[in-house]
């Protein structure tokens, strides 16, 4: 883009993107997904388990003993991490509670605002082309920091545990207290949280029901990503992540080496994963590729890297000056962006779009996945420039509370009545004037 000065629409069409042709057929799919979890139940949960994760089921609730029992075989280093994660996860979360506000706004008058939480929430933990016992800290440490009642959890079930999802999936349910979990997948995990499953609707007419919840937030694929826009309205949701990406905003002091690594770190993810480096730097451009090539031959999911990299979703953008890469950036509003530049920290200050802002050589995003004590559910796809990561809040509803007594009502009677007048709403002037008749 050098030598270019691009409109804010401009630079949104020309930053590299997943195909829409790949969101229109996700679309197709995922509604005739939706229809059959809700015609069928739990009958189409089984149906879709063995098709997709090849496993057989007659109702996808996890054992309660399997929960114990994940937690007592689980590797006492994990253990340790992830009791770490949990920690550093609830301490931010505790610290994002917004206050109550009791204004008085005159005499007799006090406007509220209070924060409750929603009644139940379904969180939903990927499981395709990888287990993320982080995203079980991720999703409930937040709801349960917001005061959630109910909670349940899915993941997709997995043929080399018996149908059960990943077991240190499981064990960090059981860390966190999580007593319903279920072993679903992909679209229909989302579906079955939205609407919920009726009881005597598996293949033998038995099981208890899946109560519908009244918000769902979790990762997960294209699809996953799909299905929770098309349930946005039954259900709150918290955004749309779909396939990770990543954008770098690098200069010519950026370390390639930590460049390269960081790129892979997310196309490792998925096929589908963007990694997007935006620098003002062609040397730099030049020995990123050349680490590339050295750092990918070595992975461990060279394949899947190398797919992701080749993409349209991925590549490098040129950029004049500092200025044009955070525009870039902003059009771009990745789910992940780093900033590797001098001043680090007073470029990151520019940036209005991004899910999270990982600052200088040692913030990597791979810390934001784990144990930076922030939240790893980010928007993707640009729609940062719009919604949050996930945090508390997602759990919360502000509701107003109004309390005037007959003196405060009075001083604005004349009010009410005029502008009710005005908008041709006159019974809600009288509303108020038969008070004082």
């Amino acid at each position: 883009m050098r030598g270019r000065r691009l409109t804010l629409a401009e630079l949104r069409h020309a930053v590299p993107r997943t195909a829409a042709t790949t969101v229109t057929t996700a679309e197709e799919a995922v509604a005739g997904i939706i229809a059959g979890v809700r015609s069928r139940g739990f009958a189409a949960l089984a149906e879709l388990a063995e098709k997709f994760d090849g496993v057989a089921q007659s109702h996808p609730r996890v054992p309660a003993a399997a929960l114990q029992d994940a937690l007592e075989t689980l590797d006492p280093g994990v253990r340790a991490a992830l009791e770490e994660s949990i920690a550093r996860a609830t301490a931010f979360a505790s610290a994002q509670r917004p206050a109550d506000v009791d204004y008085p706004i005159a005499d007799g008058a006090v406007v509220s605002q209070h924060w409750i939480p929603v009644r139940r929430v379904g969180l939903y933990v990927p499981g395709g082309l990888a287990a993320y016992p982080s995203s079980v800290i991720m999703n409930v440490v937040p709801a349960l920091a917001a005061g959630v009642g109910s909670v349940a959890l899915a993941s997709p079930p997995q043929k080399e545990f018996g149908g059960l999802p990943d077991l240190t999936v499981l064990a960090a349910a059981a860390l966190l207290g999580i007593e319903e979990v279920y072993a679903m997948g992909g679209a229909q995990a989302i579906a079955a949280f939205a609407y919920g499953v009726p009881a005597g609707t598996s293949a033998r007419g038995d099981g208890a029901a899946l109560e519908p919840v009244d918000v769902v937030t979790g990762p997960g694929n294209i699809f996953v990503a799909t299905a929770k826009r098309l349930v946005k309205g039954v259900v709150g949701i918290d955004s749309e992540a779909g396939a990770t990406e990543i954008a770098v905003l690098a200069d010519h002091t950026a370390n390639p080496v930590f460049v390269a690594a960081d790129l892979i770190s997310q196309a490792e993810h998925d096929p589908n994963a963007a990694s997007v480096l935006v620098t003002t730097s062609p040397a730099l451009a030049d020995a990123v590729d050349r680490e590339l090539a050295a750092q990918v031959a070595g992975t461990g999911h060279r394949e899947r890297v190398q797919t992701a990299l080749s993409g349209p979703q991925s590549g490098v953008v040129l950029v004049d000056d500092l200025a044009q890469g955070v525009a870039v950036c902003n059009a771009y509003a990745a789910e992940h962006l780093e900033v590797l530049t001098k001043d680090a920290a007073a470029v990151a200050a520019q940036i209005t779009n991004a899910g999270a802002i990982f600052v200088g050589d040692y913030s990597p995003v791979s810390l934001g996945d784990y144990c930076a004590g922030s939240n790893h559910v980010l928007p993707t796809s640009g729609t940062a420039a719009f919604s949050s990561g996930l945090n508390v809040t997602t759990f919360l509803r502000a509701v107003q509370v109004i309390n005037y007594d007959k003196a405060a009502l009075r001083q604005v009677a004349g009010h009410v009545v005029a502008l009710a007048r005005a908008e041709g709403l006159p019974a809600h002037g009288d509303a108020v004037s038969v008070r004082f008749a």
